[in-house]
């Protein structure tokens, strides 16, 4: 009997750390770098026990439903629906600078150089695949991936356990942001597709001048080596648009917790 007695508290943290669980579970699972095909998920299952034993102590005191009821499932799809919302909205930024590369890669002839992305299981070319991994690189340097575990936590303060998770409003905003991902996509990919359309006007001009003139064999390495080279000045304008568009995500992260 004195066993069981000991038993009480521990088997109450456990059905208390359920809720939290969840809703870190969902986060870990789409989370950047973290939530891609590439890391296995045991390990993101261990992430998400960690982060669930770190945080749940700081939690305020909440009137949990019963887990196998009712209201206990209309609780875990709105802490899944939550943890998603907090991961995806910083996947986005993600998804822009790829397709800003992809969209280079297109118009400097790229297109075909794919490679397998093991995230999203996909094949993407292989520059959009570059631009992924400096926004990685970018988004660890500027310790973002602590910012977005702290506003996970802080979370839990403005959308409590079983209060009504993700309203009319935010959703809303969501909708709102989600348009941002081609502002994002083309900041990036603005300054190579001037370029290269540049070029492909006076390679225009020049066909109408010379119509025996091989453009496919001329206008072909030009384009490339345009392409190259505007990226390559253009790195410093990237890697700070990059930490621009984290900064801002993160902002409006903040500001959605707050409504």
């Amino acid at each position: 009997m004195t066993v069981d007695l000991q038993l009480v508290p521990i088997l109450d943290y456990l059905v208390t750390g359920v809720w939290p669980f969840v809703r870190i579970g969902a986060f870990v699972m789409v989370m950047p770098v973290v939530g891609g095909g590439f890391v296995p998920t045991r390990v993101r299952l261990l992430l998400a026990l960690a982060l669930t034993a770190v945080i749940t102590p700081s939690l305020p005191v909440a009137t949990a439903p019963e887990v196998f009821s009712a209201a206990g499932l209309v609780t875990i799809i709105q802490e899944v629906a939550i943890g998603v919302v907090l991961g995806f909205l910083v996947q986005l930024v993600f998804d822009a600078i790829a397709l800003g590369g992809q969209i280079i890669a297109m118009s400097m002839g790229l297109g075909f150089a794919v490679f397998l992305d093991k995230s999203r299981g996909v094949n993407v070319p292989v520059l959009g695949q570059m631009f992924l991994m400096l926004s990685m690189l970018v988004f660890f340097e500027m310790d973002g991936h602590l910012a977005l575990i702290q506003l996970l936590a802080h979370s839990f303060h403005a959308w409590p356990i079983s209060s009504g998770g993700i309203g009319a409003p935010i959703v809303g905003e969501l909708l709102q942001w989600s348009t941002q991902l081609f502002v994002f996509a083309l900041k990036v990919a603005l300054p190579a597709i001037t370029a290269i359309l540049v070029v492909n006007l006076a390679f225009g001009a020049m066909s109408r001048a010379a119509p025996t003139l091989n453009l496919f064999a001329v206008g072909f390495p030009v384009s490339m080596l345009l392409g190259f080279t505007v990226i390559f000045f253009n790195m410093d304008v990237f890697l700070e648009n990059a930490t621009n568009f984290f900064s801002i995500t993160l902002s409006a992260l903040a500001e959605m917790l707050a409504m």
